[in-house]
């Protein structure tokens, strides 16, 4: 006879096949190809750079306005790139954001997966399996980008060196910033969070690394931080449907002319109402609230924040369903937060904000074309912060194992 674990697993391995022949053929169906193009541009101008001569700034990708827009540091950590057949450096990309969103997904899940005495392997399979549907992964992958590396490092961070009061903390924080300037906003969460020594570990990580650039490259560092990082026209269109940030939103309001103060009061609004929230969420110990709303601000007050950018909404997603498994079963919390994760998820899947890339004006425009900065903004405001934070906080802290009142 067949043991009742066996039988499990088999049920388990079944779902799961077929969950990742579903995902497969929604991506078949839905997943736009991109063909690597944001990893086109890097290559090219890393070889126009190192093979070519050429100022690795003064390249733009034949036939369009993009050129590499990342500091000297980002370059640097780029180089191998360089001295790889084509093929090669997809092979890396890939395998890279495959790796360390296994990782950090594994370590976001770890809570809900000791609750409920879960199987481990069959609930990250299933995670994984979703995440490849979500539109900002899929085109994270597609266009090439680095954002799941980032989240990583801003995750090691909060998620394993912070909670244990490791004298590294803020490392990761400090090398995310030198490579994209946008993860700087988590040395202002360590700030406004009271988290002095990690805040000056960032804080003297960046510079290390941006000053080891600066001194090996030092005319792309000149040209950098005085040219390149101000000249906007190589971002692209702040009106384009794809800038899900608050920027894009006003500037959709009026393309010829965007406001800038309303944009800059909308601003202050959401970082006035993160910072008393993330400060809510780093007195009950729960760092992967303060993971989640930090991410999702970033989102919201980037002046740029194209849909790959949102793969720092994953936090905050999966923290609802934590949220909504540690609250009592059948109970209205449970069945709202689960509804709340759903729905964003499934409007985060589903490509939208597409329906208006020609026209978004009227009311149903303003509505349709920001739907992934309607959900940011309620995540911000709506995300629980401290339901099971005693949980969470032992989790990290003592390698996985619950406290010893845990209910898991």
């Amino acid at each position: 006879m067949v043991s009742q674990g066996a039988a499990r697993t088999a049920r388990q391995v079944a779902v799961v096949a077929v969950l990742a022949a579903a995902v497969a053929g929604f991506l078949a169906f839905a997943a736009v190809r991109h063909g690597f193009f944001d990893l086109k541009v890097y290559y090219g101008a890393l070889n126009f750079w190192v093979h070519d001569g050429g100022e690795i700034y003064d390249y733009l990708k034949p036939g369009t306005q993009y050129g590499f827009t990342y500091p000297p540091f980002a370059a640097l950590v780029m180089l191998p790139m360089a001295y790889l057949p084509w093929p090669a450096a997809i092979t890396v990309s890939v395998a890279a954001t495959v790796v360390v969103s296994a990782v950090l997904i594994g370590w976001l899940i770890d809570p809900i997966v000791r609750r409920q005495g879960w199987n481990r392997w069959f609930v990250l399979a299933v995670a994984l399996c979703l995440a490849a549907a979500f539109e900002p992964m899929r085109e994270t992958v597609n266009f090439g980008q680095v954002n799941m590396l980032l989240l990583f490092l801003v995750g090691v961070d909060l998620l394993r060196l912070l909670p244990r009061g490791n004298r590294w903390a803020g490392v990761g924080i400090g090398l995310a910033t030198a490579i994209k300037l946008t993860p700087g906003i988590f040395i202002v969460y360590l700030l406004v969070t009271r988290r002095w020594r990690a805040a000056a570990t960032a804080v003297g990580t960046a510079a290390a690394a941006s000053l080891l650039a600066g001194a090996l490259f030092p005319n792309a560092s000149r040209e950098f931080w005085t040219t390149a990082l101000w000249n906007t026209d190589r971002v692209g269109e702040l009106a384009f449907v794809s800038n899900q940030s608050l920027r894009g939103v006003v500037a959709r309001l009026d393309p010829e002319r965007p406001s800038t103060l309303l944009w800059l009061a909308l601003v202050l609004v959401a970082l006035a109402v993160w910072a008393w929230r993330a400060r809510a969420a780093a007195a009950a110990g729960d760092e992967t609230a303060g993971l989640a709303l930090t991410g999702v601000v970033m989102c919201l007050v980037s002046p740029v924040t194209w849909v790959h950018h949102l793969v720092w909404l994953i936090p905050a997603l999966i923290l609802l369903v934590d949220d909504a498994t540690a609250a009592p079963a059948r109970s209205r919390r449970r069945r709202a937060l689960l509804a709340f994760a759903g729905i964003a998820y499934a409007l985060l899947c589903s490509r939208i904000v597409w329906l208006w890339e020609k026209d978004f004006s009227g009311v149903d425009g303003f509505l349709g074309s920001n739907v992934y900065v309607w959900i940011s903004i309620a995540l911000l405001v709506l995300l629980p912060t401290s339901s099971r934070p005693a949980y969470r906080s032992s989790t990290s802290s003592t390698g996985g194992r619950p406290p010893a009142s845990g209910t898991g």
